[in-house]
C-alpha cells in the first residue's frame, strides 16, 4: 500500500486571506486560495503522524475525516505550528493514551510554558495529556519506522524538517546547511516552504527555494507555507516550472 501526504493548511502564520486584506489572492473565490496554516498528515509504514498542529488544527482534522493519529511531529515552536494541540484532548479520549510529540526541547520547554495547565501536577479535568519524546537531529524511529530529521533555520532558531524514505518536507527556513541538504539527496517527492517572490528576512523566496531543489534534484517539487504575496493558485500554475506545483489545503499524494 503506497504511503501518502494530505496537506492540511499550506498558508503561512496568518492564513490566506488575510484578515482585512483586499488584494486579488485575499479576494479569490477560487477555494485553491484558502489557505489555512501550514500542518500536514502522513500515512507512512503503517504510521498516521502529523506534522505541526496549528490554530487551525481541529477544523483540519474534521474537514479531512482524520480519526488516528499515532503521533505528532513538532518542526519548531512557533504558535502557527502549535497553536492548536489544546484539541488533543479529542484523541485522549478516543485512544485512553498521552498524546505522543516528537519535538525538539526547546520545543518541549516552550509548550510547558504555553500549555502550563497541562504539566501541572493537580490537573484539571479533562486537560490534554500529552507524551513528549525529545528528539535532535539524529534519525529515531516510532515503533519500527525510522524518520530522518533534517537541521535548517528560521532567521535565527533552529527547526527541523522530516525525512520519509523517498520524501522530504521542510518548512520555516532561510539557511540550510551542506550537511543536511546532503540528507535530501536521492528523494523523489520535495515539500518545501516557498514564502512570497521577493526575498524575505526569514523565509526562502522563489528563486532561493529553485537554488535549493536545483542541489537536491528531486523529481517533483510542492510549495507550502505560501502568502498571499505569491499570487492566485492559476497564476502560479502557469509561470512554475513543470515539475514544481503549488500545495493546496485537502491536496493528497502518494509517494
Amino acid at each position: 500500500m503506497a504511503n501518502k501526504l494530505v496537506f492540511l493548511g499550506t498558508g503561512t502564520s496568518q492564513g490566506v486571506p488575510i484578515i482585512g486584506c483586499n488584494c486579488h489572492v485575499c479576494q479569490s473565490n477560487d477555494p485553491h486560495d484558502k489557505r489555512l496554516r501550514t500542518s500536514a498528515y502522513i500515512e507512512y509504514c503503517g504510521l498516521h503522524l502529523l506534522i505541526d498542529a496549528g490554530p487551525d488544527f481541529r477544523q483540519q482534522i474534521l474537514a479531512n475525516s482524520i480519526s488516528q493519529i499515532d503521533a505528532v511531529l513538532l518542526t519548531h515552536q512557533h504558535k502557527d505550528h502549535t497553536g492548536g494541540l489544546d484539541d488533543a484532548r479529542a484523541f485522549n479520549y478516543t485512544t485512553q493514551q498521552g498524546f505522543k510529540i516528537y519535538l525538539e526541547s526547546v520545543v518541549a520547554e516552550s509548550l510547558k510554558r504555553e500549555y502550563s495547565y497541562a504539566f501541572e501536577k493537580d490537573k484539571y479535568p479533562g486537560v490534554p495529556e500529552f507524551e513528549l519524546h525529545i528528539i535532535d537531529d539524529n534519525p529515531f524511529k516510532i515503533d519500527s519506522v525510522e524518520i530522518v530529521p533534517i537541521r535548517a533555520i528560521h532567521y535565527k532558531l533552529p527547526v527541523l524538517g522530516y525525512r520519509f524514505d523517498s520524501l522530504a518536507y521542510l518548512t520555516d527556513l532561510n539557511y540550510i546547511s551542506e550537511e543536511s541538504i546532503e540528507r535530501l539527496k536521492g528523494i523523489k517527492t520535495f515539500v518545501v516552504s516557498c514564502l512570497r517572490k521577493e526575498e524575505h528576512i526569514s523565509h526562502f523566496s522563489y528563486n532561493q527555494v529553485l537554488e535549493l531543489c536545483d542541489k537536491i534534484s528531486p523529481e517533483k517539487v510542492f510549495f507550502t507555507h505560501m502568502s498571499h504575496r505569491m499570487g492566485t493558485y492559476e497564476e502560479m500554475i502557469a509561470q512554475f516550472p513543470e515539475n514544481i506545483e503549488p500545495a493546496y489545503d485537502g491536496l493528497t499524494i502518494t509517494f
